[in-house]
């Protein structure tokens, strides 16, 4: 088992903490499918996977389908992704994923964030290089050998494929989303939820204040309501 593994567990307990947090994403989410690719899920591949994310967090049914009827309307405002690359205290870089509908409030509240914080805003690539684009898929363990299903799927990308409690995941590069996605679907392998991450290539080890200090300023990121994903080279425990 490799990074992918430990950088799962160690987030695990973090990742859609607030309940209420997490429905304001997966509504983004499925705007921005279905302004993409329309709203139906039969012939949307982006939208089936949104849909999968919400029955995994056990969003109603009905939120799902308002969401999708509110954003099939050409007058609902679309979202646009939009990253932030910048450095806590103690050097530790950051990456700050973000669905918009107003880019101008998004860009002076994150550049405040990292300002109140003692941090620095960067430039576009100044550090998203040291981060791995990955995509991953949970599905069923039941009757299932992840390591006979790693060999299969190696031609479709993956790279990891490992057994928890919680089912089987598979992690690949973000560019194998599609393939795996549809390989997956013409087996009839139920998809659970699946979704994308950045996995540091590296991370730095820091303790008691040096530890505050940055995690003062994920805290204040993680709040706004047009950030989807914080992502950080900080070494993190399970504790």
């Amino acid at each position: 088992m490799g990074r992918a593994f430990e950088f799962r567990k160690a987030r695990k307990m973090k990742r859609w903490s607030a309940m209420s947090k997490a429905f304001t994403r997966i509504g983004k989410d499925i705007v921005m499918a279905v302004k993409e690719g329309g709203p139906d899920p039969d012939s949307n591949a982006r939208l089936r996977a949104v849909i999968q994310n919400a029955k995994a967090i056990n969003m109603p049914k009905d939120n799902v389908e308002r969401a999708i009827k509110r954003a099939s309307d050409k007058n609902t405002e679309d979202y646009k992704e939009v990253l932030f690359e910048g450095y806590a205290p103690h050097g530790i870089a950051i990456l700050v994923e973000t669905a918009t509908d107003n880019n101008n409030r998004t860009v002076a509240n994150i550049r405040s964030y990292f300002n109140k914080c003692n941090g620095s805003l960067g430039t576009s690539g100044s550090v998203e290089f040291m981060f791995d684009h990955t995509c991953n898929f949970r599905i069923p363990a039941e009757g299932i050998d992840p390591e006979e299903l790693e060999l299969e799927m190696i031609d479709f990308g993956a790279e990891e494929v490992f057994a928890d409690e919680d089912g089987i995941l598979i992690y690949a590069p973000f560019e194998s989303f599609g393939a795996i996605q549809k390989e997956l679907e013409s087996r009839n392998i139920e998809i659970l939820s699946s979704g994308f991450e950045r996995i540091p290539q590296v991370t730095k080890k820091l303790s008691g204040d040096d530890i505050a200090d940055v995690e003062k300023l994920l805290e204040k990121i993680e709040e706004d309501d047009d950030v989807q994903n914080v992502y950080h080279t900080m070494e993190e425990s399970e504790d």
